[in-house]
């Protein structure tokens, strides 16, 4: 079912001391923090802030089970980055996300994810197992879909 999406998403971070090892340079853990929250950001441009997809599905979220990233540049304390977070591929209970971070406009830190679309278990309420990705959620990642969506919501302002 591999279809590609065509929604980025782009969000600012500013370092902080606090996201900094030592040496004042961005410590590993705190950037998939960031692409963590970038993700979620994905889901919320197009309509599915987390709280509102976990209740509407019905799901317990999307959690990661695969991840790996490439370190190219260092980030410092006071930088301002921007990653660019998009679905690159969704398959039947599962997608994948490419986040790329970028410092003063040069690729630091590419990192690509697996999530999975997980509920609790019918037959076992103790355990959560994977479930389809409904068609509609993946449809409202399509480019056609999100710019009918802003033109509602651009007439809408305008009354």
């Amino acid at each position: 079912m591999s279809k590609k999406a065509n929604i980025t998403n782009r969000k600012t971070i500013h370092i902080e001391w606090g996201d900094c090892d030592p040496a004042q340079i961005v410590y590993f853990p705190r950037y998939f923090a960031y692409f963590d929250a970038c993700t979620a950001g994905l889901f919320k441009k197009v309509g599915l802030p987390k709280r509102k997809m976990l209740k509407t599905y019905g799901i317990i979220g999307i959690p990661l089970v695969d991840l790996r990233a490439s370190f190219k540049v260092p980030s410092r304390f006071s930088d301002t980055v921007v990653v660019e977070s998009e679905i690159t591929e969704w398959r039947c209970s599962s997608f994948s996300v490419r986040h790329r971070l970028f410092n003063r406009g040069v690729l630091a830190v590419e990192c690509f994810e697996v999530r999975v679309w997980a509920a609790p278990s019918e037959a076992d309420p103790e355990r959560i197992e994977s479930k389809p990705v409904p068609r509609e959620v993946i449809e409202m990642f399509s480019a056609e879909n999100n710019h009918r969506a802003a033109h509602e919501k651009s007439r809408r302002k305008k009354r």
